[in-house]
Parts: C-alpha cells; structure tokens; sequence
C-alpha cells in the first residue's frame, strides 16, 4: 500500500516539473500565433480600405481626381486601425486608353511581442488599380 501511494506522489511529481517546463513555451507559441492573426486581420483591414478608395475613384473622372474624397471613403473601412497613422495615396494614369486610378494605402504595424526573430514593427502596404468609368454625356 506504501508503494502505491509513493508511486503516485512521483507521477504527480513528474506532472509538474513537465508543466513548469513546457509552460514557456506553450505561451510563446500562443503570443505568436496571437501577433500572426493581429497582422492578418490589419492586413485584410489596409487591403479593404484600398479597394474602398479605388472603386470610389473608378466612378467617373470627376472622383478619380478627388483625392479627399478617396481618402475618406478609404478611411471608411478602417474601423480599428489608427486613422491618423493611416496614409492614403492616390493617382491617376491617363496617359493608357483606359484611365486608370491607383489607391495605395500604408499602415505601420507594431507587434506585441519583443523576442529575437519576432519583427517588433512592420508596414502594411497595400496598392489597388481600378479603371476610371467614362463620363456620361448630358443631353
């Protein structure tokens, strides 16, 4: 009966040596996987609020020359990101048949994590073209 409850004592023993070892670990992986999903979503976040501008200047020419008015509708889209960290570029090619506007939307990024091998910042970037719709004549 003595040596079951020994036995016992020494598994639970085990347990927890193994636990205070691989709990480092299991909670860097969990912070990182954390930052890998944060950089997806402002990613995705940044790539929306391009194809938001781009498709507002592709209305017509009038609006692909409105440069403010890109950017706020670009800005729409940003919901959790930090609007005055947001840039927001915008030109228009018309030297092709076809006019073309390019919306190009920069975000600097910063992780939560600071251990070596793990960017502490990064920027997001983000460029989408859209053809301009001709202007519709007025009769």
């Amino acid at each position: 009966m003595n040596h079951r409850r020994h036995v016992r004592q020494t598994r639970r023993a085990v347990a927890a040596t193994e636990l205070a070892l691989l709990l480092p670990l299991l909670c860097f992986l969990f912070v990182i996987t954390v930052d890998f999903a944060r950089v997806f979503y402002f990613d995705l976040t940044v790539e929306n609020c391009a194809r938001c501008g781009a498709i507002y200047g592709g209305r017509n020419p009038n609006a692909a020359l409105d440069t403010s008015g890109i950017k706020a509708e670009a800005q729409k889209d940003a919901g959790n990101l930090d609007l005055s960290q947001l840039t927001v570029t915008s030109t228009v090619d018309s030297t092709t048949a076809p006019t073309m506007v390019t919306v190009t939307v920069t975000y600097p990024f910063s992780t939560i994590t600071s251990y070596p091998g793990v960017p502490a910042s990064l920027t997001l970037s983000r460029t989408v073209k859209a053809l301009v719709a001709p202007a519709t004549p007025h009769f």
